[in-house]
């Protein structure tokens, strides 16, 4: 299959690529953007980026010349497509891609794989809601890492979807939405992601399903930084048996490119507007690319903006109002704002929301949304509508107190009172404060030595290639069919040294062919080291892996565990 787009795999100076590595964003705004953060993020550390692509929404690869993109069949019909219904549509990719055992994309990655201009592909980083990937990629010795573009805390909500279930949290009842869920503080039961478009046993199969590959998967990459998710981030850690879990964002803020991956035009004659306006006196208000409101709603909106007297910066996307078919903002709107706002259809947030004259945000909370005005120190009003926005809204409002809810019915009253509270008033100055706490937090984590770098590095820049991406291949034998995570519990013992390896200030791994050379060992056991550090034989074997343990230098409860006394 031809690229789109096909890159001579040259590093700045001519230096050949030495790895690739292979991109699958879900097509949706939110998913498309940290992934291909991600893929600048690596491309900008010496490797070879393949992105993988839907036919829906399909992405402009004029506007990364620097990545090869490849189509993949996803058959969404065109009256899914125009529903706006997100889980239908992700079921219907999900059902042409896994059409004859994952056939369509098999054959998609058999021809990336197979494509000699490119250098080898060292795994295929994807976003969990694709489930054919894990048995295509499986099929074809391709290690697998997951990509979460949502928060710490909402991986921690699917993985605890089954206790959910159990307990009777969900499905949600109406007389039990505002109880605490205890294990899970400090959500609610409102804020758990749920969806009311579809049926409680289809959620549970996808999250299900998606859950599972992320358990299955090498490892598990986040779009968050430790010291915001700290608590989150240990408990999935804690749950999960793989080798690693990397906090790695916010991932916008390590990218050097602030536009390029929207699917609609970006005005950026806004920017010149915000050059007029005073300091921190601006309101952005923006909705996301998906959620919208009736046109009741939006008049409601427009006069409470109108009457608030606050300058505004107000983002009309088209279908933002999905009973009508058009934007008409009211009559007497324009004449009562005085040239205090201004409307767009699109706006490049990252840009605006770094603006000095941003003072607060209106926004729905998805989860980019959300990390983008923590980066900028802005404090939020927050409008949920749907999936992980509830429980974005109550972080923010309860953990990080950097905004609050504007909870029931829009009524242009509630909405003036609103941007007042944070616009003017002492408890919307406290959030800027905190907000712009969370900021230097964010700068720390983003220099050298602060915790996101040092993650992207063992991802891609260890120094000897002791990278994860350059470990991934020799690691797919640890997790062959011969022995798997699951026949194997002394390889689950021992994969927590992994992100040792690449931590270059660990002096007790030193060489990265030693610990390849016992996953070979591995390997070449049919029956697991379990069963072998039983038998008191002393065979070539045995002594193989012993003395790779012992060159390691690993702890002696690591040794004693596979290689018994002979007492």
């Amino acid at each position: 299959m031809a690229s789109s787009v096909h890159e001579p795999c040259k590093v700045d100076g001519g230096r050949p690529r030495r790895r690739r590595v292979l991109m699958f964003p879900l097509p949706f705004q939110g998913h498309i953007n940290p992934m291909l953060q991600l893929a600048d993020v690596l491309h900008g550390r010496g490797l070879a980026v393949t992105v993988l692509h839907t036919q829906f929404n399909a992405l402009d690869p004029t506007h990364h010349p620097e990545f090869t993109f490849v189509p993949v069949p996803d058959g969404v019909p065109a009256d899914v497509a125009a529903s706006g219904d997100v889980i239908a549509i992700i079921e219907a990719m999900n059902a042409v891609m896994e059409a004859n055992e994952s056939a369509a994309l098999r054959d998609v990655l058999e021809s990336v794989l197979g494509d000699q201009g490119q250098p080898p592909a060292a795994c295929i980083i994807y976003d969990a809601n694709l489930l054919a990937v894990p048995a295509a990629a499986a099929a074809l010795g391709l290690p697998t890492l997951l990509l979460r573009t949502a928060s710490a805390a909402c991986l921690g909500c699917f993985l605890a979807y089954p206790m959910l279930h159990d307990k009777g949290y969900l499905p949600p009842q109406e007389s039990k939405l505002n109880m605490p869920v205890k294990e899970l503080p400090p959500l609610r039961v409102r804020d758990l992601f749920y969806s009311s478009r579809s049926n409680n046993e289809t959620m549970q199969k996808l999250l299900a399903r998606a859950t599972e590959a992320t358990k299955n998967s090498a490892g598990v990459v986040i779009n968050t930084f430790d010291v915001l998710e700290t608590a989150e981030l240990e408990r999935i850690r804690g749950q999960l048996n793989i080798p690693v879990v990397l906090a790695v964002g916010p991932l916008h803020k390590l990218s050097a490119k602030t536009t390029g991956s929207s699917l609609l035009d970006q005005d950026y004659s806004c920017i010149q507007w915000l050059d007029t306006q005073p300091s921190s006196s601006v309101l952005y208000v923006s909705f996301g690319s998906l959620a919208s409101m009736d046109s009741n709603e939006f008049f409601e909106v427009a006069w409470g903006l109108a009457n608030s007297g606050h300058p505004f910066l107000w983002v009309l996307r088209p279908g933002l109002v999905h009973d009508s078919n058009g934007l008409c903002l009211p009559d007497g709107f324009e004449d009562a704002i005085e040239g205090r706002g201004k409307a767009i259809q699109w706006a490049p947030q990252q840009i605006v929301l770094a603006h000095r004259a941003i003072g607060g945000f209106w926004t729905h909370n998805g989860w980019n949304s959300t990390l983008e005005s923590i980066s900028e120190g802005i404090p939020m009003i927050c409008r949920p509508q749907f999936a992980d926005q509830m429980m974005n809204t109550r972080y923010v409002e309860k953990r990080w107190g950097v905004g609050f809810e504007l909870e029931g019915e829009l009524e242009r009253g509630k909405i003036e009172m609103a941007i007042r509270k944070l616009m003017k008033e002492r408890d919307g100055y406290e959030m800027r404060e905190r907000a712009m706490g969370l900021k230097e937090k964010v700068a720390d984590c983003l220099k050298p030595g602060g915790s996101s770098r040092i993650a992207i590095d063992k991802l891609a820049t260890g120094k000897k290639n002791r990278s994860i991406v350059f470990l991934l291949p020799s690691l797919t034998v640890a997790f062959s069919t011969q022995t798997t995570i699951k026949k194997n519990p002394s390889i689950i013992f021992l994969l927590p040294f992994l992100t040792r390896i690449v931590d270059s200030s660990d002096p007790s791994f030193p060489f990265i062919g030693t610990w390849i050379g016992f996953l070979f060992a591995v390997h070449h056991h049919a029956t697991p080291l379990g069963h072998h550090s039983r038998d008191r034989r002393w065979d070539p074997e045995r002594a193989a892996v012993a003395c790779v343990l012992l060159h390691l230098q690993v702890e002696a409860r690591v040794l004693e565990h596979l290689v018994p006394s002979k007492s």
